[in-house]
């Protein structure tokens, strides 16, 4: 009986190697500036681009002391999956570490909820592109365009992974050329003192409305859930260790580079923002950055500035299709998920995951048709439960990794998390604050958490469901170390 018990509760023993079979059939094509750029498009999304401004409308100037506090955190979860990476590099990432260092069944909640969260964020995506197509075409239905651009985003994906890299790679060239020229822009009027709307620009603007908490802290605590969805992608990284060739090199480069990523683009940006133009001239379904360079009249601002957030949201259909194609032929390998999804082709793609992904999007399609008003808000609720039960994870699976090198059962690489083990409690915490406050963000806060029964439900159903196949997998793969009298 312990001997059944013991593939589905226990982590793998050390000197095992829990990888090498996840590995097999990958191509590895992804170069340092692939990586470097996809770490760099995961880190800017939508959520910067078109959500800072009902966050700025919402706390004003606050929004750059919330975005410095949670990429602090933000920048743990990277560091502690560049750590594991470092330690062992794996196409399933966290997923597989979770399984070495805590058992399946953390694997299984790790990967879940990370599909959980792309998933459902892609759908929030694919709704943002039928919305954003929209400027251009008004009178085209939503469905439309997002159904054309998740089949041209899953051809991308399904050809090869360098294929998906060199997409990635513009798309993340992109939206890094658009703010740089925004905040060269508005340095230059800064400088110039130059007024804008009638207001004369300058940390001035600040301080005459309000200071940087005019609405209280409340409303910056509020904002967390968010800013949090807007950091999510930053762990992403992980995942293309094993189709990048020589990983161990490339990957601290990534990492290490978020933090400046998030001080300069969400800090920077916001920073600036506020002294352009008071907090209050900011509003909800517009982009900060257009109400700006469309009061400082840059013509044609809004289209520009249209197709740069358009490029953010197919960027994140691109990364979920490919990420989650990659996590769950992790799972399937240990019996977590379909078969199918363990199915790679002969040239490097995992399309079982891939297409497993894409009919989540098709559902997203749907709602564009059935419900098009509520599409992105429903969705991105469910992609705040998977960001923070998959960040949490990270941190946990984390913690375990520190454990074990204390019991001498491991060394740690020399690149790795300072500060642990305080650093994973403290992140655990801050996620978990993040999650309470949820329901006193209106009626979209209270949606998640009433989501969470559900979510739970299901987890157990489905682990209920394939804990025999993983460990029937689990046995299989001990067998031969008996054997050898290991």
């Amino acid at each position: 009986m312990t001997q059944l018990s013991n593939p589905l509760d226990k982590p793998l023993r050390s000197g095992e190697k829990p990888f090498a079979h996840e590995e097999s059939g990958y191509q590895q094509r992804l170069g340092n500036r692939h990586v470097q750029m996809i770490a760099m498009g995961g880190a800017i999304g939508t959520g910067l681009f078109l959500g800072a401004g009902s966050r700025l409308h919402t706390a004003g100037p606050a929004l750059a002391v919330v975005y410095a506090v949670a990429g602090v955190f933000a920048f743990f979860v990277v560091r502690a999956v560049g750590e594991m990476v470092m330690y062992r590099p794996s196409s399933g990432s966290f997923v597989s570490h979770s399984r070495e260092f805590l058992g399946e069944k953390a694997a299984y909640f790790a990967g879940w909820m990370f599909f959980l969260n792309w998933a459902t964020a892609g759908v929030a995506d694919v709704t943002a592109v039928a919305k954003y197509t929209q400027f251009f075409w008004p009178n085209l239905q939503q469905w439309i365009p997002a159904l054309m651009a998740l089949g041209l985003i899953l051809a991308v994906n399904m050809v090869s992974v360098r294929l998906f890299g060199e997409l990635e790679f513009w798309f993340a060239a992109i939206k890094v050329l658009a703010l740089i020229g925004f905040m060269i822009t508005a340095i230059i009027v800064l400088l110039l003192r130059h007024p804008v709307d009638g207001h004369t620009t300058g940390p001035g603007l600040i301080l005459d409305h309000g200071g940087f908490f005019p609405a209280g802290v409340l409303p910056a605590l509020m904002i967390l859930q968010g800013v949090v969805f807007a950091y999510a992608g930053t762990e992403m990284v992980g995942v293309t260790t094993g189709e990048t060739s020589n990983p161990r090199k490339v990957i601290p480069k990534a990492v290490n580079s978020v933090a400046w990523r998030i001080a300069v683009f969400y800090v920077g940006s916001v920073l600036l923002l506020v002294m352009l133009l008071p907090w209050t001239s900011y509003k909800s379904g517009e982009s900060p950055f257009v109400t700006f360079l469309s009061k400082l009249g840059v013509p044609g601002i809004g289209g520009i500035m249209d197709i740069v957030v358009l490029t953010a949201a197919l960027s994140s259909v691109n990364s979920g299709l490919y990420s989650t194609g990659r996590i769950l032929r992790s799972l399937s390998m240990a019996g977590s998920a379909p078969k199918f999804t363990a199915k790679i082709g002969k040239n490097g793609v995992p399309y079982g995951g891939v297409l497993i992904t894409a009919c989540v999007y098709v559902v997203g399609v749907l709602l564009n048709l059935v419900v098009p008003k509520s599409a992105f808000e429903i969705a991105l609720e469910l992609s705040a439960v998977g960001i923070i039960g998959m960040w949490s994870m990270i941190m946990i699976a984390h913690l375990a990794m520190q454990r074990k090198a204390r019991r001498g059962e491991l060394t740690r690489p020399i690149y790795r998390l300072r500060g642990g083990p305080f650093t994973n409690y403290v992140t655990v915490g801050f996620l978990l604050l993040v999650l309470a406050l949820s329901w006193f963000n209106g009626e979209t806060g209270r949606i998640m958490i009433y989501c969470l029964p559900v979510i739970a439900a299901v987890l157990v159903v489905g682990w209920f469901a394939v804990r025999r196949r993983v460990r029937e997998i689990a046995a299989e793969h001990e067998s031969p170390q008996v054997h050898n009298g290991r």
